[in-house]
């Protein structure tokens, strides 16, 4: 191997690209046969929506999903990563129609199969974009079985599900009050409206009784929905109200007459604890109505307006412009009393972020409760597990207080409801294919249901409709259950608990163990990112800025467990410093390597130096292999991050220059044949991190067909692991950073060699393995020679350092100008002590201690310790070197 064959300047835009596509070429993204008797590690990964871009969200859940991947993969287990994209209902369908109105066209103009045709055309050209987004990041999915949610097989499960729910009776139609988006058209389920917080008001009306004077007074922070309500409800229990129950009063605007009930439901401290009862527009008046037996009545049309059941002059007035005009007209009638600012929580749509409207319609749902009764006792037999475990609580709540699901949605674009409704006897037909005729009276004036079902119908699928299901396919049987899901805590409720209700209910099992919840990616100010604020990141910036590798290794070094991670632009820059630190070091190994022929590691003869960094190689993959089975990416990160920068590049490499520039060419051999040995299974040990910058240095290594991401993960080698070398090894390391620190005390160049007097007693245990490595701390401390000795040497100008067991004297006199250096340093501790004083004076200020912030004051203790214990420092400094 020629010195020029590696670039001076890591550069990864020049082999990323290239690496990817021998992956590709190799297939090595597809699952091995893998060693016998190992189980295969799978993941689905959470489809992303085809019409988005990948955020930064996006970004660290794709990495730490291909960095367990690539890790499972290199223990030799048949390991297999899902691809795979959602067609995302309204989110689709709102970018075709916004598309449309650009073109000066609406849906309704193209007509239905035309626009599902348009919406075709836009998933394929979206998806095209993410699909080059993921292999940008190093995705290492197998491409080859990637699904959409909407393709054929995707669909036949649907089906296969809706209509097995429908035959044991967990799937209903009725008309009930559902969340409607006014905007989108459709309903949405409960879990699919964020609510806010927001200013309103409180008004407050009289509605006059009809027998006789006076009337009874009602407060609401909607007063359009008056024209809908059917009855005024009291606590049962109000003193204030008994005698009102049974009477009747005069609807204020509508010439209607409505009930005074008592209902248990009503919270007599707010308002004025009599509360007008509508319906059709709220949901627990609509438990009311259940109750009581009340009518139910829709004042809105799908768009949000005031229909025909309302007085004509409020008719098509949107919701805002008739509150006004109703809030005017009981002011004009005299049924106005007052009003007050009231902040309350208003529904939005998690998509278009409309307000929505509870709205009565006929709608499709599942019963939910048997479902989720099965995923919690799963859960309780621990059959997932959450990490970290707090989200748990999430799981069970939800479950514990489920509500039954609106699986119907008023749009074009997505799985159409499989049900059929006859023209001539009005029969409903439920089935796994398209009928021809009715079953009931065999007429062929069929039609089918107009909506579709919920984005999530398809999604809560997902880990075996992507295998194959229903039909029994050999990957279905080799690879369900799946192993592990990465995701956030936001659809936790969403779609890991459905997806755990519907495996439970098709397929007799969960659908995965264990289950990855990421932390939120956030700028360094801590707020989330968004559009709004302008401090989103886009992720293929970050890769041509930095590189993949550098991305993946930043992202999985800051990803505590539980933890949200707070980065800018600049944050990448760790990852781009370790990635250069693993070009620069592997480029000094190759350029050294020459054309040394390669010696297999049992027959090079290993030195004490060579037994230590090889436990310590072994004690690294021991690290990481824990870290990666609990999820903690960060310990993980760090351990391969302190192994090669620190013990490998800092300390060995180092080291290891002694023999390299020997003049015994056997010698150099064995250290370059140990070196290049110990790079390959560096390069191993960082790929799951690093991944393009190790499959380059390896195949540099090895040939250029040779693929590093299959080989196998390094293990322990408890054979390696020398306790009494290690420690021996730690003890030379102090010493050396020890002489180190002096010197940058002292401010001495590295060509300044200064003589050093190590002291320890004979019995010191360390003592043979520092005697035959004294050399080496000459090398590595910049001295010009060492002596070892039993007592405190006697010589002047030796400045000490001392240690545990041990105290190396730097004879530095010789390498100062004393008199300059003693005054640099008086100066300085004068400093120190005004600044000591100024602390402690403020730590014995009573007013300081009992008005500051615990946190504060201990900073300032922290201040205090650090200025007095330089000060100290800087004098016995001067001492020795006044003597």
């Amino acid at each position: 191997m020629k010195s020029d064959t590696m670039p001076k300047t890591y550069n990864p835009k020049d082999f990323e690209d290239r690496i990817y596509q021998f992956w590709l070429r190799g297939g090595y993204f597809q699952p091995s046969d893998g060693e016998e008797g190992k189980q295969p590690f799978v993941i689905v990964i959470p489809p992303p929506n085809v019409t988005g871009v990948l955020h930064m969200g996006h970004g660290l859940n794709n990495i730490l999903q291909d960095t367990i991947i690539r890790f499972q993969r290199m223990l030799k287990k048949p390991t297999l990563w899902l691809p795979g994209t959602d067609h995302a209902g309204i989110a689709t369908q709102n970018v075709v129609e916004r598309r449309l109105k650009a073109r000066g066209l609406s849906r309704t103009q193209l007509g239905r199969e035309a626009f599902i045709e348009e919406t075709w055309k836009v998933k394929h050209e979206h998806h095209t974009v993410i699909t080059r987004q993921l292999q940008k990041l190093g995705a290492s999915c197998d491409w080859d079985r990637e699904r959409f949610t909407l393709d054929e097989g995707c669909s036949r499960a649907v089906r296969e599900v809706f209509v097995g729910l429908y035959e044991r009776g967990l799937i209903y139609r009725g008309n009930y009050l559902v969340n409607w988006c006014p905007s989108c058209g459709t309903a949405l389920s409960d879990d699919e409206v964020d609510h806010e917080e927001v200013q309103g008001a409180l008004y407050h009306f009289r509605y006059p009784f009809t027998d006789g004077d006076g009337g009874i007074e009602i407060a609401t922070t909607r007063p359009e929905t008056l024209l809908g309500d059917t009855a005024v409800a009291v606590h049962p229990e109000d003193e204030r109200y008994k005698a009102l129950v049974g009477r009747q009063v005069h609807l204020p605007l509508t010439g209607r007459i409505i009930p005074i009930i008592a209902d248990s439901y009503v919270d007599r401290e707010f308002g004025t604890g009599a509360v007008k009862i509508t319906p059709g527009h709220d949901s627990n008046d609509w438990a009311v109505a259940e109750r009581h037996g009340l009518e139910k009545i829709n004042i809105l049309t799908p768009e949000g307006n005031l229909n025909d059941r309302v007085p004509e002059v409020y008719q098509n007035l949107d919701v805002l412009t008739a509150r006004k005009r109703v809030v005017e007209d009981m002011k004009a009638g005299g049924w106005y009393l007052r009003e007050e600012k009231h902040v309350h929580q208003i529904g939005h749509c998690y998509r278009c972020h409309s307000r929505i409207e509870p709205y009565m319609s006929e709608q499709w749902f599942v019963r939910m409760k048997p479902l989720a009764d099965k995923a919690l006792a799963a859960w309780e037999r621990d059959e997932v597990e959450f990490f970290p475990r707090k989200w748990e609580n999430t799981y069970t709540h939800w479950l514990k207080n489920i509500r039954d699901w609106c699986i119907s949605r008023q749009l074009w674009w997505g799985h159409r409801i499989p049900v059929w409704y006859c023209d001539d006897c009005g029969a409903m037909t439920v089935r796994r294919d398209d009928p021809e005729v009715c079953e009931a009276c065999g007429s062929s004036r069929i039609r089918q249901d107009e909506d579709v079902l919920d984005t999530w119908f398809s999604s809560w699928l997902w880990p075996f409709s992507t295998l194959g299901w229903p039909d029994k396919t050999e990957d279905l049987k080799r690879f369900f259950p799946t192993s592990t899901l990465v995701t956030g805590y936001d659809i936790i409720f969403f779609w890991v608990a459905r997806m755990i209700m519907a495996s439970l209910e098709f397929m007799g099992q969960v659908p995965f163990h264990d289950i990855y919840i990421t932390g939120l990616v956030r700028d360094k100010q801590g707020r989330k990112m968004s559009k709004s604020l302008g401090n989103g990141m886009d992720p293929l910036e970050v890769v041509d800025s930095y590189g993949a590798d550098a991305m993946k290794f930043t992202l999985t070094f800051m990803s505590a467990q539980g933890q949200d991670i707070l980065i800018d632009m600049d944050s990448f820059k760790l990852g781009s410093r370790f990635a250069n630190k693993v070009w620069n070091a592997s480029r000094y190994i190759l350029m050294n390597r020459g054309d040394s022929k390669p010696i297999p590691l049992e027959k090079i003869e290993k030195t004490k130096l060579d037994t230590w960094i090889l436990g310590r190689l072994s004690r690294a993959a021991e690290e990481v292999r824990k870290a990666m089975e609990s999820y903690r990416f960060n310990d993980a990160s760090t351990a391969v991050y302190d192994f090669f920068w620190n013990d490998f590049c800092d300390w060995y490499i180092e080291a290891s220059k002694m023999s390299l520039y020997s003049q015994d060419p056997s010698e150099k051999d064995r250290a370059v044949a140990m070196l290049t040995h110990l790079l390959s299974e560096s390069c191993k040990l960082l790929h799951p991190f690093l991944s393009f910058i190790t499959e380059e240095i390896y195949s540099l290594l090895h040939g250029p067909e040779v693929c590093c991401m299959v080989q196998e993960y390094p293990s322990r080698q408890p054979s390696y692991e020398d306790e009494a070398i290690d420690s021996a090894f730690k003890t030379l390391q102090d010493i050396v950073r020890g002489i180190r620190t002096l010197r940058s005390e002292f401010t001495l160049p590295p060509e300044k060699k200064v003589p050093v007097i190590l002291v320890w007693s004979h019995d010191f245990s360390a003592d043979g393995f520092l005697r035959e490595q004294l050399p080496l701390i000459r090398q590595l401390a910049g001295l010009s020679e060492g002596d070892i000795r039993n007592n405190r040497p006697t010589e002047k100008g030796y400045m000490p350092v001392p240690g545990t067991g041990w105290e190396a004297y730097v004879g530095i006199r010789e390498a100062l100008d004393l008199e300059a250096e003693r005054l640099r340093m008086t100066r300085e501790a004068e400093k120190m002590r005004k600044l000591a004083d100024t602390s402690g004076k403020k730590l014995s200020n009573q007013g300081f201690l009992a008005g500051a912030p615990e946190d504060v004051v201990a900073k300032e203790k922290e201040k205090l310790a650090e200025f007095e214990e330089r000060y100290n420092k800087l004098q016995r400094y001067i001492k020795e070197l006044g003597e």
